[in-house]
């Protein structure tokens, strides 16, 4: 997810007279940088950094010869997208630009050449404009030293376009299907093409949207990145405050979800008989108790409409710093989907066996 945002654009440096940003940071400048420094330290036995840059990080014990690597990348300030999904049975490398936005080409093409295990590189990241641009650079520059390079785009946002211009629509929390799909095809020994095809799937099946409470605070900025009033709420806002479909009066949780699911099912559509991997996920500064309350709406609007749940997922799988706020993504599951979702993966932040 990078900076190219179509509401607010990214502030460099702290506003003059400003108040200092109540954050527990040094340098707002090097918040980025500290933060990859501390995941290393605390996690040596999980990540290591790419040769030849600080902001591309890669499975420890890759590269794993022979198997498609997958590489994504992004913004800062999204944790645990998206280094936090670097692990066997999900990515092998990862590149981290600044808050908000796209990392370098340089960054992406060393996450793609250090993961290069022989079999090809799938990219898989978002579909936001800086990402599209500099992953495209990257890949041009990795194929000229002989790299094969396939891309997938997540794009699971149904408020950001029509159905029909789906290729318009940007990414939010349906990344994490994504990558737990590829990355289970890849573990298996899969082909590039096959990887590919499985994130494809994936990606046409995962359907998102989010609702903000609050701004959050972007450091070098200093100040909140937009302005909602104290009882107000915008449903549909991505991920760096791009707009949603209106604002208003906060509502009680099950008419949030209410309306989010009035959305989200005819979509696809999503359809009595199907059965669906649901993800509830907090954007930073949601209690976990909120997002129980909001599941259990969820399941009783897919039950009414006899749709059937294999898994759930509660929890912060896709942040925006210290936004309050949530998104809801339903996954339907068809073909190698559920075997896929279902098979083990492991990162610090997702721990998962076999069920």
């Amino acid at each position: 997810m990078d900076g190219g945002r179509e509401r607010y654009g990214q502030c460099t440096h702290l506003r003059k007279g400003a108040s200092p940003v109540k954050k527990l940071i040094n340098d707002p400048f090097a918040f980025v940088d500290e933060t990859i420094e501390g995941i290393l330290l605390a996690r040596p036995d999980h990540l290591k950094r790419c040769e030849g840059s600080g902001r591309a990080l890669m499975r420890a014990d890759g590269p794993v010869e022979g198997k498609v690597a997958v590489v994504t990348g992004g913004g800062s300030g999204h944790i645990p997208v998206f280094l936090g999904y670097v692990g066997p049975g999900l990515l092998d490398a990862v590149s981290i630009g600044n808050v908000f936005s796209s990392p370098s080409p340089d960054d992406m093409l060393a996450a793609t050449t250090a993961a290069h295990g022989g079999a090809g590189v799938l990219h898989l990241y978002g579909n936001y404009s800086g990402d599209v641009m500099n992953f495209g650079m990257a890949a041009e520059m990795a194929e000229m030293e002989g790299i094969e390079v396939a891309t997938a785009l997540v794009r699971d946002d149904v408020v950001s376009a029509p159905v029909e211009e789906m290729d318009r629509r940007r990414a939010v929390a349906g990344l994490f299907f994504a990558y737990k799909i590829a990355g289970a095809r890849a573990e298996e020994g899969a082909g590039l093409a096959e990887v590919r095809a499985a994130a494809d799937l994936a990606i046409f099946n995962t359907r998102s949207m989010g609702v903000a409470l609050t701004s959050c605070t972007i450091p070098a900025a200093g100040e909140p990145t937009f302005e909602l009033g104290e009882n107000e709420m915008e449903l549909g806002m991505g991920i760096h405050g791009e707009p949603g479909l209106r604002r208003g009066e906060i509502m009680p949780a099950d008419d949030v979800v209410d309306e989010m699911m009035a959305r989200v099912l005819p979509d696809l559509p999503f359809e009595a008989g199907d059965e669906v991997a649901v993800l509830v996920n907090g954007l930073g500064a949601t209690p976990p108790e909120e997002l129980f309350v909001m599941y259990r709406r969820v399941r009783a609007v897919l039950d009414d409409a006899g749709i059937g749940v294999h898994r759930a997922y509660i929890g912060e799988y896709a942040t925006s710093m210290e936004m309050a706020g949530a998104s809801v993504s339903l996954l339907k599951l068809e073909g190698d989907l559920k075997r896929l979702l279902d098979a083990p993966a492991y990162s610090p932040f997702l721990p998962q066996w076999p069920l």
